[in-house]
């Protein structure tokens, strides 16, 4: 058997989210039913996060084993042509050694979330963005950004069918700028709790527009409590962006 590492990109607006779903498409069943096309057989295939529905990834990390005379570059290609017209490309395929797991293995993974600043309608970025028409003030979201950085219990912020033994995270880095319209937050952390990077993004939003304060933000932090939450942003916004090993 030879383990093989895939980098996936995928538009996860019409699947139930990453995960295999017992009433609704999934991103794994969809590769996993494609590797299985190509003549190679059946396997499991394990990726370093799980995104919710309507979450979207850029560069996605994910390991399978497979017993196949195929080189990466040929499974590449049959997994890529099982899988249109699905909003999903393997957009690189390695060989890796037996012990290395897209998933135990991962030091870091990193989330960008995307607002549509604006009161135009969205057209091209529907389902790909979160528009918020009322104007946000980006220096204010970023500078109360800050006060989630470093250790934290992350309850206020977790999702109530959340699975994580602790709600206690280490926050890296999470950044706020602006180019034009667009907001973008940025999140980096070893791992993250269900549903934080949302939680966190709704609350920002809710400093951006004045409806919070920096004040208020911390204040839902210490709480440790979900029912503090000024608001979940939506899934359509959210990128998983990179997943990051040892060299």
């Amino acid at each position: 058997m030879t383990r093989f590492t895939l980098t996936i990109e995928y538009d996860g607006t019409p699947f139930m989210g990453w995960q295999r779903q017992t009433h609704g498409p999934s991103v794994q069943q969809a590769i996993e039913e494609a590797i299985t096309k190509t003549g190679s057989g059946e396997t499991q295939v394990h990726a370093a996060g799980r995104t919710d529905a309507g979450v979207h990834a850029l560069a996605m990390r994910a390991h399978f084993d497979l017993d196949t005379a195929l080189t990466p570059f040929r499974l590449m290609g049959a997994i890529n042509a099982h899988l249109r017209p699905a909003p999903i490309a393997i957009i690189d395929c390695q060989i890796m050694p037996d012990d290395w797991h897209a998933r135990f293995s991962c030091i870091g993974r990193a989330y960008e979330y995307r607002i549509v600043n604006r009161r135009a309608p969205l057209t091209v970025e529907r389902d790909r963005a979160w528009q918020v028409i009322q104007e946000l003030d980006v220096e204010a979201m970023h500078n109360a950004a800050q006060l989630l950085v470093g250790l934290h219990d992350f309850t206020t912020f977790r999702s109530a069918h959340c699975q994580s033994d602790s709600p206690v995270k280490t926050l890296d880095r999470l950044d706020v700028r602006r180019e034009g319209e667009h907001v973008i937050v940025e999140a980096a952390a070893r791992s993250f709790l269900h549903h934080q990077v949302r939680s966190m993004v709704g609350s920002l939003a809710a400093v951006g527009t004045g409806r919070w304060s920096a004040n208020d933000l911390k204040a839902a932090l210490e709480a440790k409590d979900r029912t503090e939450l000024a608001h979940n942003a939506p899934p359509e916004g959210l990128y998983f962006v990179r997943a990051k090993y040892e060299d």
